[in-house]
């Protein structure tokens, strides 16, 4: 599980964290810069290393004993590991200096800077090409302030971002189409929720208030049945008026498209056993092919 992200976002790492699941599924941020994954470069050879890494993973065993429920502890035990295979693997990863000009073309005119979206995108392929399961990218791009939240600037600068992803999002779809990819490849295109269709204060600002009433995603690749809208709203997109799909739903259908079924995987946490869709959830079979 890697997450490709310029900036941390707001909330921070519990984002990717793994929760109630075991730790090995918590997510690995990659920064794109000249350090890409933080306090990944070897300070001795790679023998002490290794001695040095087995030592320390025999401390967090021990310690672990009578702490079995201590998911963070048992993501750090895992997260020595993948760093250690990130050492040899992830740099090749990372190059993009042998994509072609047509590949930049493709996913647009910033797609080779390394800290933009779209160079990020490629990143995500690339990562998908070794073998990588889950690839998060977020777009934090710019300042801390040049993102999507909307609650504090005129909704209008939506625009802009739109643009910002677009393209590249776009060209993911056409470029793992050609490398006989998509069909193999789930693609999620998501937010935490929407913005209201009005004003949050009278004071003549045009920001937005959050609205977790009625917003948009779209899904591609594996098993999902292309040219399909599924759901409707109201004129102003204030409420749904037609096939609402809540974000238990949500998660029902990516499992199912993992080949997963919701209501039976479960994970013992705080004493009981948990689903990932709580008690919830139905598979959306209207948009799958």
């Amino acid at each position: 599980h890697v997450v490709i992200s310029e900036h941390r976002p707001y909330a921070g790492p519990q984002i990717w964290d793994s929760i109630f699941l075991p730790g090995k599924n918590a997510g690995v941020q990659i920064t794109p810069g000249k350090t890409p994954i933080a306090n990944l470069d070897r300070t001795s050879t790679v023998k002490q290393q290794a001695l040095e890494l087995g030592l320390l993973n025999s401390f967090n065993k021990k310690h672990l004993v009578g702490r079995e429920s201590d998911n963070k502890l048992r993501a750090r035990m895992s997260s020595f590991e993948t760093a250690s295979g990130l050492q040899s693997e992830a740099p090749e990863i990372m190059d993009l200096s042998n994509e072609t000009k047509a590949t930049f073309d493709l996913y647009g005119a910033s797609a080779d800077n390394p800290t933009s979206y779209a160079s990020q995108v490629i990143m995500a392929r690339r990562m998908i090409e070794a073998g990588v399961r889950f690839v998060e990218v977020i777009d934090a791009v710019g300042a801390c302030r040049d993102n999507w939240d909307a609650a504090h600037r005129d909704i209008s600068s939506h625009e802009k971002y739109a643009k910002r992803v677009d393209q590249p999002a776009a060209a993911l779809i056409q470029d793992l189409k050609q490398r006989g990819l998509f069909q193999d490849v789930l693609l999620i295109f998501c937010t935490e929720f929407g913005r209201t269709p009005w004003a949050q204060d009278g004071k003549g600002t045009k920001s937005r208030a959050h609205h977790p009433h009625a917003f948009s995603c779209w899904m591609a690749g594996a098993g999902i049945k292309g040219g399909v809208v599924h759901g409707e709203t109201d004129d102003i997109g204030n409420k749904v008026v037609r096939d609402a799909v809540h974000v238990h739903d949500f998660h029902a259908t990516i499992l199912h498209l993992m080949g997963l079924d919701h209501e039976k995987l479960v994970y013992r946490h705080a004493g009981r056993d948990f689903r990932l869709t709580d008690v919830h959830g139905h598979v959306v079979k209207q948009i799958l092919a």
